[in-house]
């Protein structure tokens, strides 16, 4: 085997990226983070993270002298034995993934890795791609561009992460497993070593082909979709039956070690950058293959009819044109992502109705704001704010601890008698709070 993995270059500093070069440095290795924002490249010099993510600054104080980054790939490879790629990769209106971005970045970082005659330099994809694309494209190009044969003058693997914003580093550092692709044995050994370096569980790896890996890595989020939407299915159901309990009945189902209890919860839809996206990759390549894929096209449905059955909750139980609160413009807690958010496509769905809406989020705000353009989307700066606006009705559409306190707080005081309160998540179940003089809605029409 090569020389051990020590010197590290990650190109792109996103949400994922950065959170894989600090962990990276925090563990020992010697990184180089590189990206073609300068404002982040310049933040990191200073030891500030460039993005929001809880225990990142921790991380990169960790790091010491281990962790720089540069906007010049001359300087970032100049003692680099491996280029981990966390690059965009768009999704395309038929649902793959287009790698014009990587490609770009591979070819870039090649050139590099050719005229400083790096040897077994290894190729890291971290970027969810189209399953087939490392074999069809990237080492057909990296052999190209290197003018070498792959597994022989330089390695490929393919390694996404199995992460969620606002719990990157602990996912990162204490994975359930870590995925593998690999070119050839050398290059999975190579990285393998890497990860019993980095990872602080000792996680297992489970190391396959370069097109196993990445169809394992959106299979995996499909498997988690459904369950999501088997929770979610199995609510529209007991909302028809009087005196059914979906909450009682999944706690119970979730015993079967077959099933477990692991996101089989009721609440809303799921959404951000993953879960959406992966989902209909998943349908594109089996369709591209020339088989259905009537599971993973269920799951959108049920999906998209738990925003449908949202709003219809929320309008059967206000007047037409009043204040609507909406509490959660994220896609989920700790992140300020709103990708297929159920808050902001709420408010969106109550203004096209003639509501004016009245929002907040705790990291949130800012981005949604700027999607709001149609003057009847308010967001607040504080849920205090929210709650003195005079809304007939308040959905809470993101489970922020924080809604537990809004409502047990004098602000919730002021809340109009006879306003209701929708908690998909039962947020405020258990938790003493002023709502005596209105109404409390956990579960979904």
């Amino acid at each position: 085997m090569s020389e051990a993995l020590q010197r590290i270059t990650v190109c792109g500093l996103g949400k994922l990226g950065t959170c894989v070069a600090a962990c990276l440095a925090a563990r020992g290795f010697e990184v180089v983070g590189i990206d073609i924002d300068r404002q982040k490249v310049e933040s990191l010099r200073k030891g500030v993270a460039p993005v929001q993510e809880p225990k990142l600054q921790e991380m990169i104080e960790a790091s010491g002298d281990r962790l720089n980054a540069a906007s010049d790939l001359s300087e970032a490879l100049a003692t680099s034995q491996a280029c981990f790629f966390v690059i965009p990769t768009p999704s395309l209106p038929d649902g793959s993934f287009s790698n014009d971005h990587l490609l770009k970045s591979l070819h870039e970082v090649a050139r590099q890795v050719k005229q400083r005659g790096h040897e077994n330099f290894l190729f890291v994809i971290n970027s969810t791609v189209t399953p087939g694309s490392c074999d069809a494209v990237v080492k057909p190009l990296l052999e190209q561009l290197l003018n070498g044969k792959c597994g022989q003058d330089f390695s490929l693997c393919y390694n996404p992460e199995f992460i969620a914003l606002g719990d990157v580093v602990r996912g990162l550092l204490e994975p359930d497993f870590v995925l593998i692709g690999e070119s050839d044995a050398c290059s999975g050994d190579l990285l393998s070593d890497l990860y019993s370096r980095f990872t602080a569980n000792a996680a297992p790896v489970e190391r396959m082909s370069l097109a196993s890996a990445e169809l394992a890595k959106i299979s995996l989020n499909c498997a988690v979709t459904m369950k999501i939407s088997f929770a979610n299915q199995l609510s529209a159901v007991c909302a028809k039956f009087p005196n059914a309990d979906a909450r009682a009945i999944l706690k119970a189902i979730g015993r079967d070690r077959r099933i477990g209890h692991e996101y089989l919860k009721l609440g809303l839809g799921f959404g951000g950058p993953c879960f959406p996206r992966d989902n209909r990759l998943f349908q594109y390549t089996a369709e591209s293959v020339g088989i259905a894929a009537p599971l993973a096209r269920a799951t959108d449905q049920v999906n998209d009819n738990v925003n449908m059955r949202l709003l219809a909750t929320v309008l059967s139980r206000t007047r037409d044109g009043s204040p609507i609160g909406v509490l959660g413009l994220a896609y989920k807690p700790f992140t300020s992502v709103i990708d297929c958010s159920p808050g902001v496509w709420l408010c969106q769905s109550l203004a096209e109705r003639g509501h004016p809406v009245f929002a907040h989020d705790y990291q949130a705000g800012e981005v949604a704001s700027s999607i709001f353009t149609n003057g009847r989307v308010t967001v607040c700066e504080t849920p205090a704010d929210v709650l003195q606006k005079d809304c007939s009705a308040f959905a809470i559409t993101c489970p922020w601890p924080g809604y537990k306190d809004l409502f047990r707080s004098v602000a919730a005081r002021g809340i109009p008698r006879g306003s209701v309160v929708i908690d998909p998540w039962s947020v405020l179940d258990q938790v003493p709070t002023a709502l005596d003089k209105v109404r409390h809605v956990t579960g979904l029409d």
